[in-house]
């Protein structure tokens, strides 16, 4: 029998031929323990032991966050993201790697990828099979993480993979396609950003929905005074840290399928804005191609598809 320092029990199994006990619980961080054995062989008086040991008591802990939630339903582009605490040392990241399980159901080929010290994204090679179901079982409390670190709290998650909806975006034909588990829906008519402010080339990832957003570019550094501008639109859906974001922009019509307007943003009619806001859910993929413009970096947003395949497995260790 095992017991902590508040007397209460720890329940356990005993092994089928008895040599063995094994916690059915973690033990708490810094707490004292007393296991008391009983050992009875096929002759003889039965014999009593008693041990007490002490855990170990971590000067310092990590949380990880995780995006996305248990529950959610996600998009086909949509990477597995975990953060650890700023506010202690940075893990191993052998250490935390092997502390995060994923299963898929079907299974699926996919790796870790390191962003910085403290931000580690697994995806698979392709974008996932439509109702995928993801199990995230991140283990870290109890565990030596490394660097002076432990877990401070396990945390379990159940993801499911919806509808494949994939948005592709023309610079040179100022047209969107929407596709849905690869049945095009619609072509729209859209005006990309313009020579000056040209969007970012590449696979974006939906991560935000706002029936309404002011647009600032100071955020991004570029004064109004300066050629920015602060409006307000509807229907914005973010698709890059950057400020890209698909939206309304009853202001751009007349250049719609016809020329790249823009600050960066894809510009739609307000219905069609509408009609692609209600579609599209946090995980969906836009591609932009012919823009004029940069690659999408990979850390910008969920940016992850912007990185080989090969270049991924090195998992920027």
């Amino acid at each position: 029998m095992l017991t902590n320092d508040d007397g209460e029990q720890v329940p356990g199994t005993v092994s089928p031929d008895g040599t063995t006990w094994t916690t059915g619980a973690k033990l708490g961080y810094g707490r004292t323990y007393t296991l008391t054995v009983t050992a009875q062989g096929a002759s003889g008086p039965a014999i009593d032991q008693r041990a007490t040991f002490t855990t170990v008591k971590p000067g310092k802990q990590t949380y990880v966050s995780m995006n996305p939630l248990d529950g959610q339903t996600v998009g086909v582009g949509q990477p597995l993201a975990f953060y650890f605490s700023k506010n202690a040392p940075a893990p191993d990241k052998a250490r935390a790697e092997a502390a995060i399980k994923i299963r898929t159901e079907p299974a699926v080929e996919g790796a870790f990828y390191w962003f910085d010290s403290r931000e580690v994204h697994w995806r698979p090679k392709e974008y996932w099979k439509p109702g995928t179901k993801i199990s995230i079982d991140i283990d870290v409390y109890g565990r030596d993480l490394g660097n002076g670190v432990w877990g401070k709290e396990d945390r379990k998650a159940t993801i499911t993979i919806g509808d494949a909806v994939i948005l592709r975006a023309d610079g040179a034909t100022h047209q969107m396609t929407i596709e849905k588990n690869g049945r095009l829906l619609r072509t729209l008519p859209v005006s990309l950003g313009r020579p000056s402010f040209p969007s970012n080339n590449g696979v974006h990832v939906v991560t935000e929905h706002h029936a309404k957003k002011v647009m600032d570019s100071s955020t991004y550094g570029l004064p109004i005074e300066a050629g920015g501008y602060r409006t307000e639109v509807e229907w914005a859906v973010r698709i890059s840290n950057g400020g890209e974001f698909l939206h309304a922009a009853p202001w751009s019509v007349g250049d719609q399928g016809r020329r790249n307007v823009s600050h960066g943003c894809i510009n739609m009619s307000t219905a069609d804005a509408k009609w692609v806001f209600d579609l599209v859910k946090k995980g969906d993929v836009v591609e932009i191609t012919n823009s004029g413009g940069p690659n999408l970096r990979a850390w910008d947003g969920f940016g992850d598809w912007q990185i080989p395949w090969d270049q991924w497995l090195t998992g920027n260790r």
